[in-house]
């Protein structure tokens, strides 16, 4: 039995239980056997070819034949370029390549025909002095994070990304949003939602200690340790800093899971009534109309302009810097290591101006934080004089110490 017919049994057995206080702990194990086999089937098969090499030669060849050879071949990778990367997610025909045209200028072919895009196509977004990378990606379907329609490469480009554009038919929008999403789950991203505060260390000994701050209402220390046991995990510590449900201690255990921010971008609005629009526009990270999506791509990136000040000079905000939470972070220190890495041993403090300054210009050391568009001066720690300053000074180039002075001739007499 395959992996995906495994998961598929576990799946037909999870919906069979009833869900009561009596089966939760069985759910539970189910759970996390269902998120070990969806691991495995992330893992490349042609690995397990080299297992049989020295056993079976022609076994081993069978194997590369069918699963394929190392040696690479058209991917939809693209090389990284700008202050940040979106991607673009949804079905075949939704609008994707027209959306990319419009924002971008890139041309990608458009159709009435689905599966036009067949390979990943770049854009650059010009948007408050920054440069946004749009990938235009080929429509992923039901099944994809089993591998159908190419989707594994599909949602493994979309993990490099800074943000998701799901965009979506609002005459479908429902069914395809949830298709999408649980998709998008199944292989570890996890959209609008934050990391779970749950700490997790593995030990080598001293069994499993399992500690609260808040009181506990979907999981408690039994479902804990089976399903730390299912890991075949038996020493290790756990600490829940809030309720958390049973999907959030197994992504904490897997560790594996990506965090994203998603838009939700809904095409062909005008096929729908007044109540549907009304209806889907004060859904959370929902955009229906263009003027708005540059906006909110902005605003859910959290990109920040920091315009440097040379001493004695006019700010240049011609070229700023743009720094990120999700890319190193936005400190005074992040700063200094975007400009040149060996600058921070040199600052002795810097000057701010701006809506991160208190007053105006305000000192500040290392880690204070910036916010967009803030000015900032870098002041230097000047080098020290040798041979001391003033009065202690001294103009002779003599050694120091007295046995290593060079000894003078004796007089003639």
């Amino acid at each position: 039995m395959g992996i995906i017919e495994k998961i598929k049994e576990i799946e037909a057995e999870m919906a069979r239980t009833q869900k009561n206080k009596a089966t939760e702990y069985h759910l539970g194990q189910l759970k996390a056997k269902i998120a070990k086999l969806r691991t495995q089937l992330l893992e490349p098969p042609k690995a397990w070819a080299y297992l049989f090499f020295f056993f079976d030669l022609s076994l081993s060849l069978s194997l590369l034949y069918i699963y394929g050879s190392s040696g690479g071949g058209e991917g939809f990778e693209v090389t990284k370029f700008g202050h940040g990367r979106v991607a673009l997610i949804g079905f075949p025909s939704v609008g994707k390549s027209t959306l990319l045209t419009m924002l971008t200028g890139t041309h990608s072919e458009a159709a009435s025909y689905e599966f036009t895009t067949l390979t990943c196509i770049p854009g650059i977004i010009h948007y408050n002095d920054t440069k946004i990378q749009l990938l235009d990606l080929p429509g992923i379907i039901e099944g994809a994070s089993e591998g159908k329609g190419r989707g594994r490469q599909v949602i493994a480009v979309s993990k490099s990304s800074d943000i998701v554009l799901m965009v979506l038919d609002a005459s479908k929008s429902e069914g395809h949003r949830q298709i999408l999403t649980k998709e998008l789950e199944a292989v570890g991203l996890r959209l609008n939602k934050r990391p779970p505060q749950i700490y997790f260390k593995k030990k080598k000994t001293g069994g499993i200690s399992f500690n609260s701050t808040v009181p506990l209402t979907h999981v408690d220390e039994k479902l804990c340790y089976q399903i730390l046991h299912e890991y075949k995990i038996h020493n290790a510590e756990l600490l829940f800093r809030e309720d958390a449900t049973v999907d959030d201690l197994i992504d904490v255990i897997e560790g594996n899971r990506k965090y994203m921010k998603c838009i939700y971008v809904y095409n062909k609005i005008d096929v729908i009534g007044i109540d549907d629009v009304d209806k889907l526009a004060r859904q959370p990270s929902s955009v229906l109309n263009f003027d708005r999506l540059l906006a909110k791509m902005w605003e859910e990136m959290g990109l920040v302009r920091v315009y440097t000040k040379p001493q004695g000079q006019q700010p240049d905000f011609s070229d700023p810097v743009v720094l990120s939470t999700d890319r190193g972070g936005c400190t005074v220190e992040d700063f200094c290591n975007h400009i040149h890495r060996s600058l921070v041993k040199d600052v002795k403090y810097v000057l701010v101006w701006g809506t991160s300054a208190r007053h105006i210009p305000q000192h500040c050391g290392l880690g204070h934080g910036l916010q967009d568009e803030d000015v900032v001066q870098i002041v230097k720690k000047k080098e020290k004089e040798e041979g001391g300053r003033g009065r202690f000074k001294s103009h002779s180039t003599a050694p120091a110490r007295i046995a290593d002075r060079e000894k003078k001739a004796p007089l003639k007499t």
